[in-house]
């Protein structure tokens, strides 16, 4: 059975799994699809920092062939998402019976292991039985999904309310339209052509690149007013200058995402607009909402260029993805069961 573990920046081995008995309140998947992402890709050239060793992939559903006997809404055969953030079970809060507010909570690739991997023994809570709705592409976007939920819940805004999403790729793209699922009106901002015209497929009707008429841009579509929220997503090439350039005044500005390319930023706008700013980099506690909201049509992903491999070669893969982090807008899924 293959795992494979990243032993430091770039140092990716496949190691044989061995077979691990399932406890009371334990399933076991066959993992059966995998979702590369930027997050992968940067865990691997050290750009996002991993307790190694670890086994890679942040995103995958599959099958469970075994359950032990105190496991309850989880059944032989049930098709899963294995969820990617879970709870420490250390801090306070946990220890407290709270684990939803937990205060330090593990990521899948980082702080555990992650699911490039034929078979995963985990507690039964922490996987999330898919209906026959939501397809294989559909649930591997639920991380995203959550992602943008959490991000939504924090800014609070009321329908109408004009967004300002910078960066136009994946997390973009999903942010964008979880924005019109709320009602809300949402203004992608990005400089690839390839992911305007994909937006603009997608029914996101406002689409401008990050040039010298994008305040005159978002003027003529506010009616001068400006956003009311904006979000960064952490891994696109633009600065974080432009969110907070399109914002009016005392309004709330997130950093979201996953992963984050290195960068700096002038912190100016925040003082002379009396801005708020936020960092969201996971969707804890919001799994179970992401599902039911792909299961009310939340999310289309029809658009979106797919990549399903059966034949790969994951350091070759997660190379060229880093290289490409910045502007991802593939789907790139490898299946494991062929």
């Amino acid at each position: 059975m293959d795992n494979w573990v990243l032993f430091g920046t770039r140092i990716l081995k496949k190691q044989p799994q061995t077979q691990a008995s399932v406890g009371p309140t334990q399933v076991k998947v066959r993992v059966t699809h995998v979702l590369l992402s930027s997050y992968d890709a940067l865990s691997y050239t050290g750009a996002t920092k991993v307790n190694y060793p670890k086994t890679v992939g942040r995103v995958a559903i599959g099958v469970v062939t075994d359950t032990g006997e105190n496991c309850y809404g989880v059944s032989k055969g049930s098709r899963v998402y294995l969820n990617a953030v879970r709870p420490c079970g250390k801090c306070y809060e946990c220890k407290s019976g709270n684990k939803g507010e937990c205060t330090y909570p593990l990521v899948a690739g980082r702080d555990i292991d992650g699911f490039l991997r034929d078979f995963v023994v985990c507690d039964y809570s922490e996987v999330t039985v898919l209906p026959d709705s939501v397809d294989d592409m559909l649930a591997l976007c639920i991380e995203n999904v959550a992602l943008a939920e959490n991000i939504y819940d924090r800014l609070n805004l009321t329908t109408g309310s004009i967004v300002a999403i910078v960066g136009g790729g994946f997390l973009g793209s999903i942010l964008a339209q979880i924005a019109l699922y709320h009602k809300l009106v949402p203004i992608v901002i990005d400089n690839y052509a390839q992911n305007i015209e994909r937006l603009q497929n997608s029914g996101i009707f406002y689409t401008f690149p990050a040039d010298d008429n994008l305040k005159t841009n978002i003027e003529n579509a506010t009616s001068g007013s400006m956003c009311d929220a904006a979000i960064y997503t952490s891994n696109c090439k633009l600065t974080p200058s432009v969110p907070a350039s399109v914002l009016a005044r005392k309004k709330d500005m997130v950093l979201g995402g996953f992963c984050t390319v290195n960068f700096s930023m002038d912190m100016t706008p925040l003082f002379e607009k009396n801005l708020r700013i936020y960092s969201v980099s996971d969707g804890y506690g919001y799994t179970e909402a992401a599902v039911n909201m792909l299961l009310h049509g939340a999310l289309d992903v029809s658009s979106f260029e797919k990549e399903v491999l059966k034949d790969f070669d994951p350091e070759a893969l997660l190379s060229d993805l880093a290289d490409k982090a910045t502007q991802d807008s593939k789907m790139t899924v490898l299946k494991l069961i062929l």
